[in-house]
């Protein structure tokens, strides 16, 4: 069970509490005028083939970024969560607890600062160890392939 939070964390709380809540929804509000805009885009007749795909990319532009607000949506709810069963604020990779300028930073934050750079450097590493995969195959393709003429 989570120890009881200070007078000054529970002030810190709130603070990030209401922060969570106003970017929850300037990200709806967001994403409402999308769609009101998109609606009113498809009302639009006479449309020339640059026109339409101009249209389309701006449509495939706004789906990654409404999955990119989705999850911050979900990374906002989870924080709102962890807040109300007092888990907010501790690393989920090592325990210890998040310092108030990452939270202050980037409230829906999981992890602290440092198992936030190891999985970053575990990834570019793996990022490396593709690469390098990929461009051997290509090499040994090549090899391959004057081989055979």
């Amino acid at each position: 069970m989570p120890k009881k939070p200070s007078t000054s964390r529970k002030k810190f709380l709130a603070r990030v509490r209401t922060r969570l809540e106003e970017m929850k929804q300037k990200i709806l509000d967001e994403m409402n005028q999308a769609m009101r805009s998109e609606r009113e885009g498809l009302k639009d007749e006479g449309m020339d083939t640059y026109d339409l795909a101009s249209e389309e990319r701006d449509r495939e532009i706004s789906f990654i970024l409404s999955d990119r607000e989705r999850a911050k949506m979900s990374a906002i709810d989870d924080a709102l969560e962890r807040i109300a069963d007092g888990s907010y604020g501790v690393c989920e990779s090592c325990g210890l607890e998040i310092g108030e300028e990452r939270l202050e930073a980037l409230p829906f934050t999981r992890l602290c600062r440092d198992c936030q750079q190891d999985l970053e450097r575990e990834a570019r590493t793996q990022r490396r160890a593709e690469d390098d995969r990929a461009v051997y195959r290509k090499f040994g393709s090549t090899e391959a392939d004057e081989e055979n003429t």
